[in-house]
């Protein structure tokens, strides 16, 4: 997928006129910046068992911060902007892993689904009341992200811009899940209660993945508002959690690359459904996104690898030999 997305920018004046071309290219920036907002959803939920209705929380939050900075301070610099926005991602990301995760007992996936969703719309009805935040008009963004003195624009320097980040996040997430910290998380995932009984830190070990995801989230919320121009209330709402949920339920649960692909399928299906039926197209993709959970839990991952493929295998750091591997 990484080398179709590379391709894509340099294949693409083969394909289309120059109009067109432009269009697919600023159209598959948003695919790509989107795909670490599922990304983010898929560590936290797929990795930590914690269903984040909250996590547009970090995503919009990071990017209304990043938005008053252009607006207010003039600064568009992306050594300024993308550290801040990744800053309050994770620093949102802790609050509310605090607040939810600093019990005694192990919170349930509702209480964990309600509290993110409770700060989400709290977050939302805060931009819509603030009159600073623009209201219900939210923030506009006049200026274009820089590096040093040079503007980048939409088009090819911003998708390769993004395309850098997600390849970066992706493979610090896989680095980590494949790690013996994911080793930790693969138990908590399956057997909580003998990963405690172990005398591992469950709640801890959660709110650092919670906290990281944020910080992802963080990321793509700064790139997204500078590549849309403004940012609006609804997204820190449940609204858009909701659509990272649905991208990597589509995509593949617990595989990482599986919110990718669910971002790239849902968003091309969204584009070309409204331009051919434009009356019925949710009720077609929900359809469609419907079939696939009913007949490939999976998701569409599933349709390519088993599910021993997709969750791994563990190897023991020490081992010399293959008879010194430990299971799954």
């Amino acid at each position: 997928m990484f080398v179709l997305f590379a391709l894509m920018p340099l294949l693409s004046g083969l394909v289309w006129s120059e109009d067109d071309s432009f269009f697919w290219i600023v159209f598959t920036t948003k695919v790509l910046i989107l795909s670490l907002f599922g990304l983010s959803f898929d560590l936290a939920w797929g990795y930590a068992g914690l269903m984040s209705f909250g996590q547009a929380l970090f995503f919009g939050g990071a990017g209304y911060v990043v938005a008053v900075m252009s607006r207010d301070l003039g600064i568009s610099s992306i050594f300024i902007v993308l550290p801040v926005a990744v800053a309050v991602g994770l620093v949102l990301a802790m609050l509310l892993a605090a607040f939810l995760l600093s019990g005694s007992r192990t919170p349930s996936i509702i209480f964990i689904a309600f509290g993110t969703l409770t700060g989400s719309y709290a977050g939302e009805r805060l931009a819509r009341a603030w009159y600073y935040l623009g209201g219900q008009n939210g923030v506009s963004i006049t200026k274009a992200l820089t590096i040093g003195d040079m503007p980048l624009y939409e088009g090819v320097g911003f998708y390769y811009l993004a395309l850098g980040f997600l390849v970066a996040a992706y493979v610090g997430c896989r680095i980590l899940v494949r790690s013996q910290f994911g080793l930790v998380l693969a138990g908590i995932r399956d057997r909580e209660e003998r990963i405690t009984f172990l005398g591992y830190k469950v709640q801890l070990t959660r709110a650092i993945v919670f906290t990281l995801s944020g910080a992802i989230a963080g990321l793509g919320g700064g790139l997204y508002a500078f590549h849309e121009g403004f940012v609006w209330p609804a997204l820190m709402g449940p609204i858009y959690s909701t659509q990272a949920m649905l991208y990597v339920i589509l995509g593949g649960v617990s595989t990482l690359i599986g919110a990718v692909i669910g971002v790239a399928a849902i968003e091309f299906a969204t584009i070309i459904l409204i331009d051919y039926l434009r009356d019925f197209w949710v009720i077609i993709l929900g359809f469609l996104l419907l079939l696939v959970i009913m007949f490939r839990p999976m998701g569409l991952l599933g349709m390519l690898v088993s599910n021993r493929e997709r969750i791994g295998s563990f190897r023991w750091r020490g081992a010399n030999s293959k008879s010194d591997t430990r299971g799954d």
